[in-house]
C-alpha cells in the first residue's frame, strides 16, 4: 500500500497535487470537491491590492469630495477583504486540508496588513504571487531583485505563518536569486507564476489578452528549473506550477526535486475530478516501481544527479542534433 503523503512548507499534505490558486478556488462548493478528490491543499484565489483600488476608482465620480472619496475607497476595501477573511474561515472549518491564503503583490505596501488578517482567519500559510515587470530602464537588476527580498522579509516580520513565495522565471541567475529568498525568510517557494500576457488583433488593430491556460508543453521550463534548483539546494521547499496537466508530468516534477505540484488550467478543462486521476496515476506508478511513499523516489532525477546535470544544462539544439548519426 503506497502513501501519497507528503511535507512542504512546513505543512502535511495527503498528496503532493496541490489545486493552485484560480477563481475556481474562490467558491466554498469547488474547494470541497478538491478536497473530495484527493487535493493535498487548496490555494484560494489571490487577492489584489491594485483592483480593489480599480474598483474604488470605478465608483468615484469625481474628487470634489475628498471625503466621500476616502470613504468609498476604505468601503470597498474593507468589504473586499472581509470577503475574503469569511472564505478562509469556511474553508477551514469545512476542510480537512491545509487551507493556504494567496496575495498578488507587485510592491512592498500596504496590503502586508492583510497578511496578518489571513493568519488571524486561520490560514495555514500565505503565497505570495510576486511579479514586478522591470520597464524602468534606470534601474538595475539587483533593484528589481531586493523589491522581492523586501517583500518577503516584511511579510515575515508580521506573520508567524510559513510563507511561500511564487515567481516568475525572467532572472539573470535564478539559483542564486531563490537563495537569498530563503535567506531573507521564505518558506517555501514555486515556480512558476503564469502571467496575463497580451496579444494583438490585426483586424481590429486593438491590444488584448493572449490565451490563459497553460498547455502541457509548458512543462518542460518548470521541468528544468524544479531539477536545478532541487538539485543544487537539497533542502528547498519547492512547488512546481505550470504545463502540469497529467499524473504523469506530477510524477516527473517529483523526481526532479519538487515537494508539491500546483494545478490549475487542467481543473478548468478537464473538471476538478482531474485530481483524482492524477493521484490514481501517482498511485500506480509507485506501486509498479516499488515505491511506498512520495520520499523514497523525489528527487532521484534531480541536477544533483552527475548523471542527468549535462541534459538540465543543455540548451542549445545544435548540442542535440550533433549527438544524432
Amino acid at each position: 500500500m503506497v502513501d501519497l503523503k507528503t511535507k512542504f512548507a512546513g505543512l502535511e499534505l495527503p498528496s503532493p497535487i496541490i489545486a493552485g490558486s484560480c477563481g475556481l478556488t474562490a467558491d466554498i462548493s469547488k474547494l470541497e470537491e478538491m478536497a473530495a478528490n484527493g487535493a493535498g491543499a487548496v490555494i484560494l484565489k489571490s487577492i489584489f491590492e491594485e483592483q480593489i483600488h480599480r474598483e474604488a476608482s470605478e465608483h468615484i465620480n469625481d474628487n470634489s469630495y475628498p471625503e466621500e472619496t476616502d470613504y468609498i475607497r476604505h468601503y470597498i476595501r474593507a468589504n473586499t477583504i472581509q470577503q475574503y477573511i469569511d472564505l478562509v474561515k469556511q474553508a477551514k472549518a469545512r476542510l480537512s486540508i491545509p487551507v493556504i491564503g494567496s496575495i498578488s503583490c507587485l510592491e512592498d505596501g500596504e496590503w502586508i496588513d492583510f497578511a496578518r488578517e489571513l493568519e488571524k482567519a486561520g490560514a495555514d500559510a500565505i503565497e505570495l504571487n510576486a511579479f514586478i515587470l522591470p520597464t524602468d530602464e534606470f534601474k538595475e537588476s539587483a533593484d528589481i531583485e531586493a523589491m522581492y527580498y523586501a517583500i518577503v522579509r516584511h511579510v515575515k516580520s508580521v506573520v508567524s505563518l510559513p510563507i511561500i513565495i511564487k515567481i516568475g522565471r525572467y532572472f539573470t541567475n535564478l539559483p542564486a536569486f531563490v537563495s537569498k529568498l530563503k535567506a531573507y525568510g521564505a518558506d517555501a517557494v514555486t515556480v512558476f507564476n503564469r502571467f496575463y500576457e497580451p496579444d494583438i488583433n490585426i483586424e481590429r488593430m486593438a491590444m488584448g489578452a493572449a490565451p490563459v491556460f497553460s498547455t502541457g508543453a509548458e512543462l518542460r521550463t518548470t521541468l528544468r528549473w524544479t531539477g536545478i534548483l532541487c538539485g543544487k539546494d537539497r533542502q528547498l521547499q519547492l512547488s512546481a506550477s505550470t504545463g502540469v496537466h497529467s499524473g504523469e508530468a506530477a510524477i516527473k516534477l517529483l523526481l526532479a526535486g519538487a515537494g508539491a505540484v500546483q494545478v490549475c488550467s487542467v481543473l478548468y478543462e478537464e473538471g476538478i475530478p482531474a485530481i483524482r486521476k492524477m493521484n490514481d496515476t501517482l498511485r500506480e506508478w509507485m506501486e509498479r516501481k516499488g515505491y511506498a511513499s512520495v520520499a523514497d523516489f523525489r528527487g532521484k532525477l534531480s541536477y544533483a544527479d552527475a548523471a542527468h546535470a549535462e541534459r538540465y544544462e543543455r540548451a542549445q539544439f545544435m548540442k542535440y542534433f550533433s549527438d544524432k548519426k
